[in-house]
Parts: structure tokens; sequence; C-alpha cells
């Protein structure tokens, strides 16, 4: 990794797990024709909204990293992807089983009616002064694992659950701590 991209990346996880979900939406918002991606402009526009410091140079460098196919735009799904860490074999494994233990009908996809008996929304403000439904509330939660609204269809597959994680994970440097994590709030 660069040291320009270590940079960038440290910056946005000085801002806790959601730092680079943070700066998606920042992207998004920049994204004005809604093409899903970005041109260096808006992509440095975007960054400095976002309150990174970065120079001109390392911007450059950034921008060119991701930008492949030397097209001039840039994806931003692509992008925060690259910027986070790759999650070690062991994380996704502990994933893999929060995964597994969420979707009980075993279809691959996790829903409002799998999520019942594994997250308790007794305790949710909304529930407890009975403006949602328990339904609503699993469904508020599963959005959490669908960041982009267009794409969202109220169940959550592996690739979406894992991505989530990986930004999760993106801001934990212990392995040890990551897996209680998960191990905590799936109740593995």
């Amino acid at each position: 990794m660069s040291a320009a991209l270590k940079n960038l990346r440290d910056q946005c996880l000085k801002r806790g797990s959601g730092g680079i979900k943070g700066l998606g939406r920042t992207f998004r918002i920049m994204d004005d024709d809604g093409n899903k991606s970005l041109n260096f402009e808006e992509f440095e526009e975007g960054c400095t909204d976002y309150g990174l410091k970065l120079t001109k140079d390392e911007l450059h460098e950034i921008f060119n990293t991701f930008d492949k196919d030397g097209s001039g735009t840039l994806h931003f799904d692509e992008f925060l992807i690259g910027i986070r860490s790759e999650m070690s074999d062991g994380r996704q494994g502990i994933v893999k089983q929060a995964f597994e233990k969420a979707d009980k009908s075993g279809d691959g996809v996790i829903t409002p009616a799998d999520m019942k008996g594994v997250y308790n929304v007794r305790e949710h403000p909304k529930y407890k002064n009975g403006e949602w439904t328990e339904n609503q509330c699993f469904e508020e939660f599963l959005k959490t694992f669908e960041p982009d609204s267009s794409k969202r269809d109220g169940s959550v597959t592996f690739e979406e659950f894992l991505n989530y994680y990986a930004g999760v994970s993106a801001s934990i440097d212990n392995d040890a701590y990551f897996n209680l994590m998960m191990r905590n709030a799936w109740k593995i």
C-alpha cells in the first residue's frame, strides 16, 4: 500500500468503524450525475468535504491507483473496497459463522423472517414506544448491511454482510478482539 493510500486509510479509520463508510456517503453526494463514479475534481472535492488532509499529489496518486483503465473516472464502490485492508481467513471464517447463524432458512440471504430469534428488538426505542413493529425493526437493522439504497431489497447476501464487516474489521487491529466482538454480537 502506497504512503498516500495509507494516509487516506488512517485518516478515515481515526473516525472509527464508520469512517470508510462515511467517506462513501460523501462520495455518493458528490456524484452529481448519479453514474456511481467520480472524476478527479469530484474525488478531490469529496476528500476535502470529508475533512481529509491530503496533498494534490497524494490525491492524484490515490486516484490513479484505482483508475485502473485510465478512463479518468473512479468507481467509488471499488475504491472503498480497495482502501479496506483484506480480512484474514480467520476473520472471514467468524463472519461466515455469524451469517450462517443469522440465515435461519439456509437460503443464502438474511431476511427479516430470519432475524426472529437472532436479533432482539425488545429494547429498540421505536419498538418500545409502539412506533415500529418487530418486523420494521428487523428491516431497519438489515439496512445497515445494504448501504446503497438504490440496491436495497430487504435481504442481505453473504457478500453484503462480508463487505459490512470488512469495514468494521478495517478499524480493529487485533484478530482476537475482532473474533470476540463477532462472537458476542452474534452469540456464536
